[in-house]
């Protein structure tokens, strides 16, 4: 019995032993998720088809730089007002979202290379007498869209607190009320009211370019201290342009 106990005991310990000497395997940590706001409601860069799914130029962009980064990302359908705020706390990490590069912006977030140059133009409803930015001073109303680059524009034209300056929570919602005669015109991104113009060619609008506006970049924002993943993107962009990604994503919304 003794030896036969002693025989068990060694069993055990050498077992115990070989467990000792066996290396814990190390399991690799998930690859972060980057999560991407995007104000889809501003076709062609953003909206949501019939199926429930985020589509647009700045989705395709946005999705080419991740696959060369090799970044992993999920969309976040995020209202255009406080869109900043949300990136700001951390609810999301990465802007893509046709956000004009400015002065002010570049105090709290940190821009990419421009991906997209952009320029003011208005959409004039039927029947009105407005043929350059200087009519406008006459309008009845005039619509933007509620913290863009052409609130600020029509800031600073009309006056902050004028009452022909009206703002709207979404570009749909503004064009809506330019296509009901609600606003003599609206004012916005020229992607974005072209994309509009083109698909009621037949209601009498009218688009006015001018030079009184200026040249505006689209850039994609993270938050400041994220330099290492800005660097990744701005290096994914510079290949996108190099390889003609870019160029062919661009022609698919934007041919003339």
């Amino acid at each position: 019995m003794k030896i036969r106990f002693l025989h068990f005991l060694a069993i055990a310990l050498l077992a115990v032993g070989l467990s000792a000497c066996e290396k814990p395997v190390n399991t690799p940590p998930a690859p972060k998720v980057y999560r991407v706001g995007m104000n889809a409601a501003f076709a062609p860069f953003g909206s949501v088809d019939t199926a429930g799914k985020i589509v647009g130029f700045d989705v395709d962009i946005m999705q080419a730089v991740a696959d060369q980064a090799g970044l992993k990302i999920v969309w976040v359908n995020t209202p255009w007002e406080g869109i900043f705020t949300t990136l700001a706390n951390a609810d999301i990490d990465i802007i893509a979202s046709g956000v004009t590069i400015t002065d002010e912006r570049k105090q709290s977030m940190l821009f990419s290379d421009p991906y997209f140059e952009a320029k003011q133009v208005i959409l004039v409803s039927p029947g009105k007498d407005i043929s350059s930015p200087d009519d406008l001073k006459q309008a009845h109303r005039v619509g933007v869209t509620a913290g863009t680059s052409a609130d600020t524009i029509m800031q600073k034209m009309l006056g902050k607190t004028s009452n022909a300056l009206v703002r709207f929570e979404s570009l749909p919602l503004l064009l809506k009320e330019v296509d009901n005669g609600g606003v003599d015109a609206a004012v916005g991104d020229n992607g974005a009211v072209a994309n509009h113009l083109k698909f009621n060619k037949d209601k009498g609008f009218k688009l006015i370019e001018s030079d009184k506006f200026e040249k505006e970049y689209y850039g994609i924002a993270v938050r400041p201290a994220d330099t290492a993943l800005m660097a990744q993107i701005n290096s994914a962009l510079k290949t996108l342009h190099a390889n003609g990604s870019y160029d062919k994503i661009y022609a698919s919304y934007f041919a003339k």
